[in-house]
């Protein structure tokens, strides 16, 4: 428990020097809102109007520290002020309509990579001296030290743009009417199938390895051995009992890898236009929307700590004598 404790401590301090960075950024980026729709104005708005734009957007002055206070308080309160890219509509819708996209990006994409990689890790582990354990792990290794938006790009060219397989952008297609029928979910499913599999191809490797070399480390034991001497098949002795085994110090890793999905899913979002908190948030940053910046850097932020702690409550769980 002193261990739990001690981790929580730790994750609510950096959540709150996080939040506090998440704060002052925006301020110190040159211009503001306000100043710009004053600017396009061109001299046409006097002082009074900009001070009753302000107060229509949330932007109250006042001192650096009301405004903090303010800040940390509508954190917790969840009152995040209308968008000003989307303005009156508030920072919690716009967040509610584009969050549903990205955890469906970033967590199918970890699902299906991590259901692939273990799989192929489990069986090159078993035939490492094989052709297949010699020259699959390195081609997928070489793939993942792709970035995202490299791999990404390369995709998007030539099967969007050259070969004309799959949408150019978009979650689905906006002549059809969202609703639980085949002809939406096909729809969903197609214009996903590029960003999640751009992730998938960067993330597969990981898993192969984290899964190859827990195995390699379990092969070794004694019960493997009793196994195989018992004359069982070489699938049962793979998956039922070595990788069981195996999967344990993997599933430690799922937690953490959760939360630098989102962040993958970000740069993804940009380059194939899905209506993620990607895209919102290269439109945030374009109109200078601070709330919604804010927000869903807030979002990224939360579910890498949670991950992290997630993961530490992992090991508690798998290894009770960490928190001796």
């Amino acid at each position: 428990m002193n261990f739990v404790l001690r981790r929580f401590g730790f994750y609510l301090t950096a959540f709150f020097v996080a939040i506090t960075f998440n704060f002052f950024l925006p301020r110190v980026m040159p211009g503001s809102p306000v100043d710009a729709l004053f600017a396009a104005a061109g001299g046409k708005m006097d002082m009074a109007q900009m001070d009753a734009v302000k107060e229509m957007y949330g932007f109250v002055d006042g001192s650096l520290f009301e405004q903090y206070i303010a800040y940390i308080k509508s954190v917790f309160t969840l009152d995040l002020g209308p968008s000003v890219l989307m303005f009156p509509t508030e920072v919690t819708k716009v967040i509610s309509m584009s969050l549903p996209w990205t955890m469906f990006l970033a967590l199918g994409s970890l699902i299906v990579a991590l259901i692939i990689g273990v799989s192929i890790g489990t069986y090159a582990s078993y035939r490492r001296e094989g052709l297949f354990g010699q020259i699959v792990p390195p081609v997928l290794a070489f793939i993942s030290n792709f970035p995202y938006v490299v791999t990404a790009l390369l995709l998007f060219y030539i099967f969007a743009l050259q070969l004309e397989m799959f949408p150019l952008g978009y979650t689905y297609d906006p002549m059809i009417t969202p609703g639980f029928t085949w002809e939406f979910i096909s729809s969903v499913a197609k214009h996903a199938v590029l960003p999640m599999g751009s992730m998938i191809l960067v993330g597969i490797a990981t898993w192969v390895f984290n899964m190859r070399n827990a195995m390699i480390n379990v092969l070794g034991e004694d019960y493997v051995t009793m196994a195989e001497a018992k004359g069982l098949s070489s699938f049962r002795v793979m998956y039922r009992y070595a990788g069981r085994n195996a999967i344990l110090p993997v599933a430690t890793a799922i937690a953490m890898a959760i939360g630098f999905s989102f962040a993958g899913s970000i740069l993804t979002e940009v380059v194939f236009n899905y209506q993620g908190l990607g895209n919102m948030l290269l439109k945030g940053i374009t109109a200078r929307d601070y709330p919604l910046i804010q927000a869903i850097l807030l979002i990224l932020v939360t579910a890498v700590l949670a991950a992290n702690f997630i993961a530490d409550l992992l090991y508690v769980w798998l290894d009770p004598r960490i928190d001796d």
